[in-house]
């Protein structure tokens, strides 16, 4: 696999030195017709035209990795717990632990991500992540697993998570023109939502072949792949790409990214689109053990099939978002995307057949997907370089809304039953979109 990655990477054209410049044709590319090579016809499509530049082609092969791990991840932690406690309340509890550092970390990582080294930092978050996978792994195949590690585990992971995506969102300024950071978040989410479709299924196959603890060995060695094409990136001084992190202290730079974000019209209706769709609809997933267990008895291939389907829809969405670039109109994707979204949860619900609820994970997927890649294009766009870290890091803090809601799904869940806490909580997502379109109307006419 690393030789034919490989030799992809060796064979496309490289346009480093021409970073900020355009891109037009072979002559943008500089490389002539009669000398192009086999995997030059990849760069050939105006979405993929991002792919000529070295150093994000070689962020964007870590991420494929890391977004694989990542969402394996989601699978087997939740069935870890679950298989643990067989409670439905620690299935939120787990996504409780991380919402601690989220929160008290979040501003502080993005104002180091626009300060210092962000390749040392996607580095070492990379490292200390397979690592305590490969730790947690151990423990499963020895038997010597708890409940307590795995929540540790989350807590820590948590932590580096924190400081990893503000560091990456921010580093593809360094590594594309402004002109093409569209098409470069909208590649990036593409990878993401394949590996949202991919990484699911493969946690569920293990899982079932070789329980939690060879799934958490695939993703260890899955991050330890994402290090090797890291290590390969230029390093971005902070200087040479422009942030503005060191002309404050930290503490003013946490306090110019807020003001900022708030002062900022559209960044600030994107962020409140993400806040409130974090924390109504995402948490459903929170639930899928128990619907995929104990209402449509599937088991955790069943999961892992579900949330592939939910990957399916996001990767469709993604490939028009990438497709369309600045074409979309931004603001009535962001709001009625969300909308959608919580529609398909409260569909989810009560869904009797797992071929309905199948349909409706594609759906879902592709509702989250334009509304959440469109919400992160808002931000990115419309916040200086030297902001970026930061105004992303304030986007990452939906997590710990999320984690919020995850906790109150879970809870509703113990009083109600999985199925009537999603359904409540997918119709408040709906009506809390409504609202927004109500009292804010000219975020619909976002561009």
């Amino acid at each position: 696999m690393l030789a034919l990655l490989e030799s992809v990477l060796s064979s496309l054209p490289d346009d480093k030195k021409n970073l900020g410049g355009s891109l037009d044709g072979e002559a943008a590319s500089g490389v002539a017709p009669s000398s192009r090579r086999p995997w030059a016809w990849l760069t050939e499509h105006r979405a993929a035209q991002v792919l000529r530049y070295r150093d994000f082609r070689l962020l964007w092969f870590g991420h494929v990795f890391g977004s694989m791990s990542f969402w394996m991840d989601q699978v087997t932690r939740g069935w870890l717990i679950y298989e643990l406690t067989d409670s439905t309340v620690q299935l939120g509890m787990i996504r409780g632990v991380q919402a601690i550092p989220i929160l008290f970390l979040s501003p502080i990582a993005g104002s180091v991500a626009d300060r210092y080294s962000r390749k040392k930092q996607i580095l070492i978050t990379q490292i200390a992540d397979g690592l305590m996978l490969a730790v947690l792994a151990l423990l499963i195949f020895t038997g010597a697993v708890a409940p307590w590690h795995v929540y540790l585990s989350a807590f820590g992971m948590a932590v580096v998570q924190t400081f990893h995506q503000p560091a990456r969102a921010a580093i593809m300024t360094d590594t594309v023109p402004g002109s093409h950071l569209t098409n470069a978040v909208g590649l990036n989410s593409m990878i993401f939502n394949v590996a949202r479709s991919l990484g699911p299924a493969l946690a569920g196959m293990l899982i079932s072949w070789s329980g939690t603890g060879g799934a958490y060995t695939v993703q260890a060695i899955f991050y330890l792949l994402a290090t090797f094409w890291t290590l390969r990136l230029s390093d971005f001084e902070p200087g040479a790409g422009g942030h503005g992190g060191h002309r404050f202290s930290l503490r003013d730079s946490i306090v110019e990214g807020w003001k900022f974000s708030w002062q900022n019209l559209n960044v600030r209706t994107a962020l409140l689109i993400a806040m409130l769709a974090a924390l109504f609809i995402v948490p459903f997933t929170t639930l899928l053990p128990v619907f995929a267990r104990d209402i449509l008895q599937v088991g955790a291939s069943g999961q892992g099939l579900l949330l592939t389907a939910m990957g399916v829809g996001a990767l469709g969405s993604a490939v028009i978002i990438t497709g369309f670039g600045d074409r979309l109109p931004r603001g009535k994707i962001m709001l009625g995307g969300a909308a959608l979204y919580g529609l398909g949860a409260a569909a989810f619900a009560f869904s009797p057949w797992f071929q309905l609820s199948i349909f409706l994970m594609i759906v879902i997927g592709l509702a989250n997907v334009c509304s959440h890649a469109l919400v992160q294009t808002v931000i990115q766009t419309y916040s200086p370089p030297e902001l970026r870290g930061r105004t992303i890091a304030l986007f990452h803090m939906s997590q710990v809304v999320a984690t919020v809601g995850s906790m109150i799904i879970g809870a509703l869940a113990a009083f109600s039953g999985a199925q009537w806490a999603v359904l409540l909580m997918g119709s408040a997502g709906v009506a809390a979109m409504v609202v927004i379109h109500i009292l804010l109307p000219r975020a619909w006419q976002i561009r």
